[in-house]
């Protein structure tokens, strides 16, 4: 449960990093640099500290990045400029956990609590208070459910690779690997970045740019992209991976959906965006639930602990 919160700190501050460097090179030239500069971190990480391209769940793996980074940010940044951000990112965040928890439960059989599930079902319900936009869409009615629809699939994606990622780690205990959560992430980015790049020449075709970055927007744009690269596809995707490593899925993602909360209280450090009421209360409801989430799995693991014990 540490390693969810931590990939949600690390998350939040990629998507501020990740905007700010999107202004200064374009939103697919600055995902093609952090998601490059993640994978050679990742790679100097996993080959001389972990297990590089072995084991048991590499497949898995690079099918997780295909489905994560491929359906996943590719439908995110369809949906993006058709209904806003956060009608975006409420849609992903809130429709991945139950998804996933779904196939998760057909696919490989993991059960959940009825207490895990209200507290997983609170913090959605908090999310979707504090995210889900304030008024009517200025759209049309074509426009607006293609972008729901790029969101359905943006939260099949990010579900998609989480569960992906799950049977990775169980194919890897089978064959007696225990694959580190850098490694992981640098097996997904592998795939990821093949998806990335197979994304940005046919968005470059599509809408050639107007403008061609200079020295000066690349000098500037620097250490945004490093952030996004760190606590993005780095340490958040390397946290992710340790917490899928050894929590379900449902769980999991759940947690990680707070991301965005914790995005406005830093956006208002950092930006001076203050949020609304409605924010504050959503954010305090979900809050309440990965709190409540997390004093659950304490509890579960201390009883299981003590009837292990009794049973010896």
């Amino acid at each position: 449960m540490l390693a969810s919160f931590f990939t949600t700190i690390f998350f939040s501050l990629s998507v501020i990093f990740a905007a700010r460097s999107a202004r200064v090179l374009g939103a697919q030239t600055a995902n093609l640099a952090r998601i490059s500069l993640a994978t050679v971190l990742l790679a100097i990480w996993a080959h001389t500290f972990g297990q590089g391209l072995h084991g048991g769940g590499l497949v898995w793996f690079l099918w997780s990045g295909l489905i994560g980074f491929g359906l996943g940010d590719i439908s995110l940044f369809g949906a993006l400029p058709r209904i806003g951000p956060r009608l975006a990112i409420l849609i992903t965040q809130c429709l991945a956990a139950p998804i996933a928890a779904v196939v998760e439960w057909l696919w490989l059989g993991t059960s959940l609590r009825p207490i895990d599930l209200a507290c997983a079902s609170l913090i959605l319900v908090g999310v979707a208070i504090a995210l889900a936009p304030d008024q009517g869409t200025e759209v049309s009615r074509r426009t607006f459910w293609i972008g729901v629809l790029f969101g359905v699939g943006s939260a099949l994606g990010q579900a998609g690779g989480a569960v992906l990622s799950r049977k990775a780690n169980e194919a890897s205990a089978l064959t007696g690997w225990v694959i580190d959560g850098g490694t992981a992430a640098y097996q997904r980015a592998v795939a990821g970045l093949l998806m990335t790049i197979v994304a940005f020449l046919l968005f470059r075709r599509a809408q050639p740019p107007t403008e061609k970055l200079s020295a000066d927007h690349w000098q500037r744009g620097a250490f945004f992209v490093l952030g996004n690269a760190l606590a993005g596809p780095t340490l958040g995707v390397g946290c992710y991976q340790w917490a899928l490593r050894t929590t379900p899925s449902g769980l999991v993602l759940p947690i990680v959906a707070t991301s965005p909360l914790v995005t406005i209280i830093l956006s208002f450090f950092i930006d001076g965006t203050r949020p609304s009421h409605r924010a504050v209360a959503g954010g305090l409801l979900a809050v309440v639930g990965a709190v409540l989430l997390k004093d659950a799995q304490s509890h579960w693991w201390l009883l299981h602990s003590v009837r292990n014990l009794l049973n010896i």
